[in-house]
Formats: structure tokens, C-alpha cells, sequence
């Protein structure tokens, strides 16, 4: 299919596109909002890597491609990013964390309720060691009722691949997320609906490898990932789906959107003192993350003296 990458903002384009036409595909142009890098980038991206087309409007993009690929750092750009290309029956790809609120997290169940083809969030979901221990025959294994998983560097942007790691492990079904304090990271404790639990290591500090502990009644198994085949794995889950080469997305958006949701809660609890706070419980008008401050600091980051 053709593609089209919305927004250079963070290291996933350069390293994404390789991978996308290895399988296939044909990155065919590129527009950039600015949030992070000066005019000039655009250009100079796409003659380093052979990208044919720089768009001056976003609109410009819509009819010329098959599939977006938003790598916004401001999260809460990524619905209106994703709008014009659903509306004219586009797949989309948001990179992670795919939104930062209820209100986004709603639109995205919509869309996808009405037969959109939207997906996308973290690879850990999809990271091989996982799929690897999972493809084990559960009687010799164990059936996981508890782990502990993390990462470092920050809360969402960076966490939401710890819950994301969490849930490719344990599946949907998240109900509950508590605050449990604070050693230098924040610990959070994640309850399914069918009383299996999970715990979290995340936020403040340096990178971290993304990591998680399976505990089941036969066994305990310690999983770190290789963030060298990351990314290859979540566009081999997900670009089948958005070509149209298979109906089914590789998870549901119910189930992908649940990691969002948790950070969410997440954040709620520890503002709350450690309340324990329900996925189900949570309003459209709650607020979330904020991924405009965020984009500032990003790119604060990225050209100190910018």
C-alpha cells in the first residue's frame, strides 16, 4: 500500500521506514507540523531518505496514500492528525501513546465501531519474547496470575510501554489501577477482571530495558525484550490489517485502548492518594496527560538553544 508519514517528530520515521518497505509497502510522501523541528527538516528528511514528497497541507496527503502513519509527540494532536484520512476511508497507524485522555480514547472506540481501519499504540504489545512465552504449551508453563513489568525515562510517553507490555502478557480485562508510592519510580498495581493482578515500575529516571517477571502456579520466568526487533514486530502485527490483506485487527481497539486508559487511572489514583481507581469509572471529561506540554519539552530537548 502507500503510505504516508504524518509528523517527524520523534526517532520512530527514520527507523520505521526501512521496515515498511521491506514489507512491502511504499512511503510515498511525508508532511510535518513543525512541533518539534524547524521548516528546513522536512526537506532534508525526505532527501535522505528517498521520500518523493514533501506536502505543504495535511489535506494535500489524503487522497495520494492508503495509510497514515502519525508520529506526532503531541498525543492529544493524534485524533484531529487522523480525522481527514478516516473520513475519507484511510487506514491509520498512531504511534504510541496513541491519545492521552477519555475523549480521544471515546473517538478511537467510534471509529473503530464503525468499521474505520485505526490502530496502532506501543510494539511492546507485540514484542517477540512475549509472543515467544506465550506460544508455550500452557501446561508446562503455567497460566500467569501475577507480574511485575517497567521501564524508565518518564510516566506515559515512555510507560505506556511497560502497561503495554503488561497487557500483551496478561490480555485484556483490565478493571482497576491503584497507586501503591513512590521509590524512585512510581508502583502501580493493575487488577483484571478476573482477579489476576499486575504491578508497575515506572517514570522518573534513566532509560531502563523494558522488562517483566510471569509468576504462574508451575513457574517464575524473567522476560527482558530486544529493542532491536521492537519495532519490525509491530509492523508485521499491524500493516497486514491496515493493507486490507487480513479483516481482523491483530487486537481489538477495545483491548488496545485499555493501556491508555490505565495510564489514565493511573495518574487519577496517585492525584487521588492511592484511590483505587476503575477503567469503568473513568468521565469523557477527565483529564489526562497533556501532550502539547509535552511536545514543548520534547523539543526543548532536541534544540536546547532553539
Amino acid at each position: 500500500m502507500k503510505i504516508g508519514i504524518v509528523d517527524l517528530d520523534t526517532s520512530h520515521p527514520q527507523n520505521w521506514i526501512p521496515i515498511e518497505r521491506d514489507l512491502g509497502h511504499e512511503v510515498v510522501g511525508l508532511w510535518d507540523g513543525g512541533a518539534v523541528h524547524p521548516p528546513e527538516y522536512a526537506t532534508d528528511f525526505a532527501s535522505e531518505h528517498d521520500v518523493p514528497k514533501v506536502y505543504g497541507a495535511l489535506e494535500e496527503m489524503v487522497d495520494e496514500v492508503d495509510c497514515a502513519i502519525v508520529h506526532a509527540c503531541d498525543w492529544d494532536s493524534h485524533v484531529e492528525r487522523a480525522r481527514p484520512f478516516v473520513d475519507a476511508g484511510k487506514a491509520v497507524l498512531l504511534d504510541k501513546p496513541m491519545v492521552g485522555n477519555p475523549m480521544d480514547a471515546q473517538q478511537l472506540l467510534d471509529w473503530a465501531a464503525s468499521g474505520a481501519r485505526v490502530t496502532g499504540g506501543s510494539s511492546l504489545r507485540f514484542a517477540a519474547e512475549i509472543l515467544a512465552y506465550l506460544a508455550e504449551p500452557e501446561e508446562e508453563r503455567g497460566q500467569v496470575h501475577t507480574a511485575f513489568a517497567g521501564c524508565g525515562t518518564d510516566e506515559f510517553n515512555y510507560g505506556i510501554h511497560a502497561y503495554s507490555l503488561l497487557a500483551g502478557l496478561m490480555g485484556s480485562g483490565i478493571r482497576s489501577v491503584t497507586y501503591l508510592g513512590a521509590s524512585g519510580q512510581k508502583q502501580l498495581q493493575l487488577k483484571w477482571a478476573d482477579g489476576r493482578m499486575g504491578y508497575l515500575c515506572i517514570g522518573q529516571g534513566a532509560w531502563l530495558p523494558f522488562y517483566v517477571t510471569a509468576v504462574t502456579e508451575k513457574a517464575v520466568r524473567q522476560i527482558t525484550c530486544d529493542t532491536k526487533t521492537l519495532y519490525r514486530g509491530l509492523l508485521e502485527a499491524v500493516l497486514p490489517y491496515l493493507s486490507g490483506e487480513v479483516e481482523d485487527p491483530p487486537v481489538p481497539m477495545d483491548a488496545l485502548i485499555e493501556v491508555e486508559l490505565a495510564a489514565i487511572a493511573a495518574r487519577q489514583s496517585w492525584l487521588r492518594n492511592g484511590a483505587e481507581v476503575f477503567l469503568s469509572d473513568l468521565a469523557l471529561e477527565d483529564e489526562g496527560y497533556d501532550g502539547a506540554v509535552f511536545a514543548v519539552g520534547y523539543r526543548r530537548q532536541r534544540y536546547p538553544k532553539g
